[in-house]
């Protein structure tokens, strides 16, 4: 089936399809944006199909098409253990919009159909199923997107807006090196260095001398941002929806885990900060939105910013696209906003559709009853499993359990690739979600999903 791994699709013409691409960490996500769809397509019986690159050993999920064709590479290469390993955007959407058996069930669906929504993680321009006539794209504009990711655009165009780190654009690698040279002995803690696209660590850098600028980013062409590092004590993030060029909704404040400086490991709920810190978080968040609404952004996106011990804040980046904190801050919205308010799905598609957001459009002011916290069991090298966590319930459930008050703590491992693969670096093995009524008890939560995540690994 040209590239197909796995695939348990079975098309029913009686439902209303719509599709995603993107990972299954965000799997759960398309669960709330089907609620929103039946709120305007209250006779339809509506249904996704998830198009995914994670190679597991099992799949605990209805319509899921598995395409990865980097795996191919690592055929006849290793030992008869299978393997899992990362794909950029572009060889996934790539793959995703030119292979016959997805364009062979899109064509079968539109027959039924007269328009298909098409949901992403990240809208990007190498999905080339988007330019087809009758499908639509819930979600920002991939060529928007593709300009608010990048570095250098954002800090030339926010510099006055919100509050940002001294720092300086270069045009070439030369300039760079040059550049640190200069600033390393004013900027006493460090520079970050960053090329105009980074994300979760990769293609920036803390450094302290040019020798590891030199030897870090030799070979990547283009602009490069140079910023004061800032010793600080809090990263937090901050999730939101451009409405239009005026509305903004902010979900929440959540702190990242970040390590060695520029590596996202995870996240907490509620926030630690003080509310007054909090408050101008929020708020520069909404000078962000509106910034990029009037630009024509609709839909999801987050702010990190930095915050040091005096809390002084400083602005570090804009996601243009679901953060990682997407999901639970839908599963907390749910169980702490009136029945019937809108979730982030609702809002972006309405953002999308109509240029607004619903009437029912309530934003959270007190959600913090509910603790959770996540961690993303990354590998640092090449790596065997030895053991295998299955998936038993969902993430929504478990955040309505505690909720409730059926449960006081649990935890869960999600996505956990399987049993005698070899992991290769950089790879995401397995991903905790820990949620409770206290935060010492999500906290233990994540320790022990950790540990469990540890012990499948191969140690010999």
């Amino acid at each position: 089936m040209n590239s197909i791994i796995f695939s348990n699709f079975e098309y029913c013409p009686d439902k209303y399809y719509f599709i995603y691409v993107g990972e299954l960490k965000t799997y759960g996500i398309n669960l709330f944006l089907i609620d929103a769809l039946k709120k305007i397509y209250p006779e339809k019986d509506i249904d996704f199909i998830a198009i995914v690159p994670d190679v597991f050993e099992q799949y605990d999920y209805d319509n899921v098409i598995v395409i990865n064709p980097v795996i191919e590479k690592y055929k006849n290469k290793t030992s008869k253990r299978r393997v899992s390993c990362r794909i950029t955007a572009l060889e996934f959407y790539t793959a995703v919009s030119y292979n016959k058996y997805v364009n062979h069930i899109l064509d079968m669906i539109l027959k039924n159909q007269k328009e298909l929504y098409v949901y992403m993680y990240e809208s990007s321009p190498y999905l080339k199923l988007l330019e087809h006539e009758k499908i639509n794209l819930i979600g920002p504009d991939p060529f928007l997107v593709t300009k608010f990711n990048n570095k250098i655009f954002q800090y030339e165009n926010l510099n006055k807006i919100v509050p940002i780190a001294e720092h300086e654009i270069c045009k070439n690698f030369n300039e760079l090196i040059d550049k640190v040279k200069e600033y390393r002995k004013i900027w006493d803690d460090g520079i970050f260095v960053s090329s105009e696209y980074s994300a979760g660590g990769s293609n920036s850098l803390i450094a302290y001398n040019h020798r590891e600028v030199e030897k870090y980013f030799k070979g990547i062409e283009g602009n490069y941002l140079i910023a004061k590092y800032i010793p600080h004590k809090y990263d937090p993030t901050v999730l939101g929806v451009v409405g239009n060029q005026e509305d903004i909704y902010i979900a929440g404040v959540a702190d990242q885990r970040i390590v060695d400086g520029n590596k996202f490991t995870g996240s907490t709920y509620p926030s630690i900060l003080p509310k007054e810190t909090i408050d101008l978080l929020k708020e520069y968040t909404r000078v962000v939105g509106r910034f990029m609404g009037q630009m024509g952004y609709r839909g999801i996106f987050g702010c990190d910013y930095i915050v040091d011990e005096d809390l002084n804040i400083y602005f570090v980046e804009i996601n243009a696209r679901k953060q990682g904190t997407t999901i639970e801050f839908c599963c907390t919205l749910e169980n702490c906003l009136p029945q019937g308010a809108a979730n982030l799905p609702e809002l972006e598609l309405y953002s999308v559709l109509y240029n607004k957001f619903p009437d029912h459009t309530i934003e959270p002011e007190n959600c913090d009853n509910i603790h959770w916290g996540t961690y993303n069991f990354k590998v640092t090298t090449n790596t065997i499993t030895e053991g295998y966590i299955p998936q038993f319930r969902s993430e929504r459930e478990l955040f309505k359990k505690i909720a409730k008050r059926k449960l006081t703590k649990d935890f869960m491992v999600l996505e956990h690739i399987g049993n005698d693969f070899i992991i290769t670096t950089g790879t995401f093995l397995a991903r905790v979600v820990s949620v409770a009524l206290s935060r010492q008890d999500m906290i233990d939560g994540i320790r022990f999903g950790k540990r469990l995540i540890e012990n499948t690994i191969f140690l010999g």
